[in-house]
């Protein structure tokens, strides 16, 4: 039997709870009949407007903070993608037809969003309930004598510390941001790559995973070496957030040094093994580095435990450098030098390094997401670094950041 079509139009017109919907500007673009009753307008009076030009704050109230404070929930609901529940508000409304004046009005919100397909807010949907009358019946003082009173004053008391917590979350999430500013800070300076602007054939990528505080312990680099030698390398520590971005630093720092001093990927990541034996944070980090010499048009790579980087051609067919790969650093006693192997390569060639966060999937074969990164580089790999950067990223699904940092680079040879 088919299934009935739903009138989802009607449905919301329906919908017992007020309803209003707002554009990416706070645009209100539409309303259900509960919402046009709770608040005593018309659609004409609310479609097509900003939203807090229709509900501005009470003048005549001085510590009126509504539109501060849903502002402020629009505002999270937009950055994080998720719906924000606020606390009870004290939010006067404008009396239809009489300018100044204002009705006393309390409201339990809640904000959610709408994602589009590209992944952005594309709309809010802002549901409140109108709590005035609850609030207004319920002293916040026991009248003696009364026998409902011990009941009230534990609403009012739960009321009281609804107001409490949403002020502690407010303080909290400003705490949070500063915490992120510092991180972000952070992480910009320890990325910092002085030779990556001179190439223009070179695009980067970094994206921390989803939910974290935008600092992980991947890494890229990009080092000239002499006027047709430079280094590109990616690495990866184990764990998130400061501690992991810390190690990072010190291991990428390590690793840059040491590529200009010894010249030889496969001995600088000697140097960088025995560096990381030095303290527990680094033991277990992959990286992988490649030298490209563009006058003899050679690729000279190594790999601590790390995937392979790819070489696509112009004609889709791609290339995995896996010919010298080690253990992570710091896993194995430094007994012999690391292997290092070379590949020619032809201009027009495309080199990707990359973390594991690109490819790896939770229950999944690591070989499956390798042969989605190969088949992306096949069908895309005409597309300028930057685009493909892109192009990749999404192909792979983690555009927007995935369960795991992500580091990537991309060299047209």
């Amino acid at each position: 039997m088919a299934a009935p079509r739903i009138d989802y139009r009607a449905l919301f017109a329906a919908t017992p709870s007020p309803y209003l919907v707002l554009d990416r500007d706070l645009v209100m673009v539409e309303a259900n009949e509960a919402y046009l009753r709770a608040t005593g307008r018309t659609r004409d009076e609310l479609l097509g407007r900003y939203l807090f030009d229709v509900h501005p704050d009470n003048p005549a109230d001085q510590d009126a903070d509504g539109v501060r404070n849903l502002k402020a929930s629009l505002q999270r609901v937009m950055r994080s993608k998720e719906p924000d529940t606020m606390a009870v508000q004290k939010y006067d409304l404008p009396v239809s037809g009489r300018p100044g004046v204002f009705q006393e009005k309390w409201w339990s919100p809640v904000n959610t969003p709408v994602i589009g397909d590209d992944g952005e807010v594309r709309w809010i949907i802002h549901r409140v309930e109108d709590m005035t009358e609850f609030v207004l019946a319920r002293p916040l003082r026991l009248t003696p004598g009364d026998p409902g009173g011990e009941h009230r004053a534990v609403e009012a008391e739960l009321f009281t510390r609804a107001q409490e917590l949403q002020l502690l979350n407010e303080e909290l999430r400003e705490a949070h941001d500063w915490e992120r500013r510092i991180a972000l800070t952070l992480q910009k300076a320890m990325l910092h790559s002085p030779d990556l602007p001179g190439h223009r054939e070179i695009a980067v990528r970094y994206l921390p995973a989803t939910r974290s505080l935008n600092v992980c312990g991947d890494w890229y680099d990009v080092v000239d070496l002499s006027d047709d030698r430079f280094t590109v390398a990616v690495g990866d520590v184990v764990g998130h957030g400061l501690e992991a971005a810390a190690v990072m630093g010190m291991l990428r720092s390590t690793l840059s040094a040491a590529v200009r001093a010894t010249d030889e990927p496969g001995k600088a990541m000697d140097v960088l093994s025995q560096y990381a034996r030095t303290f527990e944070g680094a033991l277990a980090t992959t990286a992988v580095k490649a030298v490209v010499d563009t006058r003899h048009q050679l690729i000279t790579h190594t790999s601590a435990g790390h995937l392979p980087p790819l070489l696509a051609r112009p004609d889709g067919t791609v290339i995995l450098l896996d010919q010298a790969t080690d253990p992570p650093l710091g896993v194995l006693p430094d007994l012999r030098p690391r292997p290092q192997a070379t590949a020619p390569y032809s201009s027009g060639d495309t080199l990707v390094l990359y973390t594991d966060g690109l490819v790896e999937r939770r229950g999944e074969d690591i070989d499956a997401g390798l042969h989605r990164l190969a088949d992306a580089l096949t069908l895309h790999t005409s597309l300028s670094p930057d685009q493909l950067a892109d192009t990749l990223l999404s192909r792979l699904g983690v555009a927007d950041g995935g369960q795991d940092d992500i580091a990537l680079i991309i060299v047209r040879l």
